[in-house]
């Protein structure tokens, strides 16, 4: 379980058909084998910690259903280490399973971004609810049936790979996590 609350750009070091390596010294500061770290939103299991590198294997499975398959070495990427229970819930509940990958659409002077959403996911986002965009917890300021928007803080900027990305770029999506499971409750699923 995440916050969705970025701690560091790493750097993708190598990714080739089952094994992705990123730079990172505040997650690898105290990284073990078995480890779950969220890159770009997506959660995987840490298989080796080299000095300030971490090594993840990734299945195609996930490369097929995130964005993750089209990084190339040298690509920041946004990182954060598993919640704790002594963890600041600063974010949202984030499980880091990637939902659909969206593309963003525009992206406005007044630091706004409007990313596609995939067919099926806009029943899980509201206005003012949660979202997760590449591992960063935002809040929607607009939704429709296949697009949102969200407003960004020059921190979020500064920090996160959304400060470095344009019209065009794929990004991982998750959704909020309660809205499943209140539709699986009520029997719409």
């Amino acid at each position: 379980m995440f916050t969705g609350i970025v701690e560091e750009l790493g750097t993708v070091v190598r990714l080739d058909a089952n094994r992705l390596a990123v730079r990172g010294p505040v997650v690898t500061a105290d990284a073990a084998h078995g480890d779950s770290i969220a890159v770009n939103g997506v959660c995987l299991t840490v298989s080796e910690v080299d000095g300030e590198a971490f090594t993840a294997d990734v299945m195609s499975e996930t490369l097929d259903r995130s964005a993750l398959g089209a990084l190339r070495p040298g690509d920041p990427v946004n990182l954060e280490r598993a919640a704790t229970l002594s963890t600041r819930l600063g974010g949202h509940l984030v499980q880091g399973h990637v939902d659909g990958v969206g593309v963003i659409l525009a992206r406005t002077e007044d630091d706004r971004m409007t990313f596609s959403l995939p067919a099926g996911l806009d029943r899980y986002v509201v206005y003012k609810g949660s979202i997760t965009v590449d591992g960063v917890s935002l809040t929607v300021t607009s939704i429709d049936e296949r697009s949102f928007s969200v407003g960004l803080i020059p921190t979020t900027l500064k920090l996160t790979t959304l400060g470095h990305k344009g019209v065009g770029d794929p990004v991982n999506l998750e959704v909020d996590l309660v809205a499943k499971y209140i539709e699986k409750l009520v029997g719409g699923q």
